[in-house]
């Protein structure tokens, strides 16, 4: 058996942070800094709903452990703003912590989970973490090509999705609005996706927490489509600028005991979202409607702004674009060190982006890059060194 200094290889095998390996160079940046690289805003969150809003004489306790299962405040705004029935709903650690519940729950060493990229990087180690096998499958990127190649969306996704599923396949997650395309998946592909789920028996895990952040069709809930095996994540993160605060929600499928296995494997592993965070989440609910309405109109001139002067299309919905740099990258390097050069003469110039192979293997000459992390002047500038960049 193996014994100390041995570490994991599923986990010595995961990437200490998306960005570790331009660090130092980040660090060293003289001058202006566009840091477009971390999904996150530059809004402050709304009145009222700042963590240092609460104190121990309007709520008393808020130091305190609450239900490991939500602050029954949280869980009564969920039920009248969101629809969410209590029964099946959990407070979480943010997404992160609710999909690495589910994950807990139902993955066993071995099993496989589709994942259809390119993906939110966090969660092929959250896969891995379970012991399961993360298999990306590119899709968002492909899916306006296969759609008007096969002409019905049943027959794009199964040509997408090939021979990704097998016997060892247990689910398959899906991100809408995604992060990183931006693209938002329609009714017809959602019922595709959902009968590949049922034909193969797997659970659908749907990453909704971009769902306010919409900004052409509509977003669906993957739920409705196939609400007997879906675990639905979202997260006040980025509905409401609190990304610190760490809380979000899993709603679970309406299978007897499933809610409690998966209550179990949360509070095993985080116990409970802190309790201010979900006392400041069930005050957003209830009166953050005219601040969520502002930061979807603020993101949508943004971020549209910025495909126009990139020549890209204009996102869907999120907060990202995805950029195929692949024109600007040394072509007697490996694309891993193409990327890395790429980046860092980005960082000369004061711009950080993400590398496009932490969201899947096939995307080592994309960049990612956030249009809400730093105020819109801000990511003009920044967007215009890249645009520099690749002479655009």
């Amino acid at each position: 058996m193996p014994r100390s200094p041995h570490v994991s290889p599923r986990i010595a095998g995961l990437s200490s942070s998306v960005f570790s390996r331009l660090a130092a160079s980040i660090a060293q940046i003289d001058g202006e800094r566009f840091p477009l690289h971390v999904g996150d805003t530059w809004r402050a969150p709304a009145t009222g709903a700042h963590l240092s809003d609460f104190t121990e004489a309007s709520h008393p306790g808020m130091h305190r452990y609450t239900r490991p299962q939500g602050h029954p405040e949280l869980l009564a705004a969920l039920a009248e703003v969101r629809g969410c029935d209590p029964a099946r709903t959990l407070v979480t650690s943010g997404a992160t912590g609710g999909l690495s519940a589910v994950a807990g729950t139902v993955v066993d060493p071995g099993d496989e989970v589709v994942i259809l990229g390119p993906h939110w990087p966090l969660i092929s180690g959250i896969v891995r973490c379970a012991h399961g096998i993360a298999k990306v499958v590119p899709f968002f990127d492909r899916l306006d090509a296969a759609l008007a190649e096969h002409g019905t969306a049943d027959k794009a996704v199964a040509a997408l999705l090939g021979d990704a599923i097998g016997p060892s396949t247990v689910a398959l997650y899906i991100n809408t609005p995604n992060n990183p395309t931006g693209k938002v998946l329609s009714a017809p592909v959602l019922a595709a996706l959902a009968a590949v789920a049922r034909t193969h028996n797997l659970w659908l895990w749907s990453d909704e927490v971009y769902d306010h952040y919409t900004f052409a069709g509509k977003h669906l809930k993957v739920s409705s489509f196939a609400p007997e095996r879906t675990f639905s994540a979202w997260s006040f993160s980025k509905a409401y600028g609190i990304a610190g605060a760490r809380c979000g929600t899993i709603e679970v499928p309406d299978v007897p005991g499933l809610w409690d296995e998966v209550r179990k494997s949360a509070m095993h592993s985080v116990y409970q979202a802190p309790t201010v965070a979900q006392l400041a989440g069930a005050r957003l609910l209830r009166t953050g409607d005219d601040w969520l309405a502002e930061s979807r109109a603020a993101y949508q001139q943004i971020g549209w702004w910025a495909a126009d002067a990139l020549g890209l299309d204009r996102p869907e919905g999120g907060t990202f674009l995805f950029v195929d740099v692949a024109s600007a990258l040394d072509p007697a390097l490996p694309d891993d060190e193409a990327l890395t050069a790429f980046l860092l003469r980005c960082i000369e110039q004061g711009l950080i982006l993400a590398p496009g192979d932490s969201y899947g293997p096939t995307y080592g000459r994309h960049v990612r890059l956030c249009f809400t992390s730093a105020p819109p002047d801000a990511v003009r500038r920044g967007v215009a060194v890249l645009a520099g960049l690749l002479g655009r």
